[in-house]
């Protein structure tokens, strides 16, 4: 595995790459790291990949964006053409998870040539609720508990998750992790407020143009009501060749098993 760092669009991006054969790109969710897509599995380089995964701008050890407000989703997916063309690489496979799951689309609407198929994991966007005031408050809290409190600032902002007392402690155990690996926490709370403002596409018509190879991977309400299944069926509604795929129900989302999600992207890699 080799560390790179990409620049552009006033950043700089921490990233992998790993393996040879057909790329893949992974992209990760608001308050993550490039470590949670396939959650540190290493099967995509086994079944003969090559892996590029970067931290997002303000995440991880990439820079802060130039402008607390600079976490919009075009300068998201500016980001990723940065890393496709520092990697020299021409056509993608494209897996993200929420955040990355909405900055994939995003690119893939504006440079369709350069993308070989999306994986959207666990998508939440839906046009037209980016201004609900309870949804803007709650990211807004959050923001504000990482910026006065830290990690455990965010945590009480969090509160409950309104998960299965079997995933309380996963739950809970996954942000302290996720949130201790940033660099620049003030960066992430301007995400917290930035992000959940944009929009990565207007009119679920839009994605009709994304006429690809694809699959949507849903997580049931019970286990994940963040990024709920019927927003992940609209998705796979609306984009033409997308299959959607998920977890039994009752059982652990399939976006939180890394080797298993790994099988679902290097499956659609074989299609295209």
């Amino acid at each position: 595995m080799a560390e790179f760092t990409a620049r552009g669009n006033g950043v700089t991006l921490a990233g992998d790459d790993a393996g040879e054969g057909t790329p893949v790109v992974l992209l990760h969710g608001l308050t993550a790291t490039r470590r949670y897509v396939v959650m540190g599995s290493r099967a995509l380089e086994r079944d003969g990949h090559r892996v590029v995964a970067y931290d997002a701008r303000g995440h991880g050890a990439s820079s802060p964006a130039p402008a607390s407000d600079g976490y919009g989703y075009g300068a998201l997916a500016g980001d990723l053409l940065a890393v496709l063309d520092d990697r020299g690489i021409d056509r993608a496979l494209l897996a993200g998870a929420s955040m990355g799951a909405h900055t994939l689309v995003r690119f893939a609407l504006d440079h369709g040539d350069r993308v070989a198929g999306l994986v959207v994991i666990t998508p939440a966007y839906e046009p037209g609720d980016e201004d609900d005031p309870a949804r803007l408050e709650r990211w807004d809290r959050l923001a504000e508990g990482l910026r006065e409190g830290g990690v455990g600032g965010f945590v009480e902002a969090y509160g409950e998750p309104k998960v299965p007392e079997q995933w309380r402690e996963t739950v809970f155990k996954v942000l302290r992790q996720r949130l201790a690996l940033h660099e620049h926490p003030q960066a992430l709370a301007d995400a917290l407020r930035s992000t959940p403002r944009s929009e990565p596409f207007e009119r679920w018509e839009e994605l009709a143009e994304l006429d690809l190879p694809a699959v949507v991977v849903a997580s049931r309400d019970e286990a994940d009501p963040e990024h709920p299944y019927a927003v992940a069926e609209r998705y796979a509604e609306a984009i033409p060749r997308a299959e959607l795929v998920s977890e039994e129900p009752g059982s652990s989302p399939l976006a939180w098993q890394g080797s298993r999600l790994s099988k679902v992207i290097a499956g659609l890699g074989a299609k295209t």
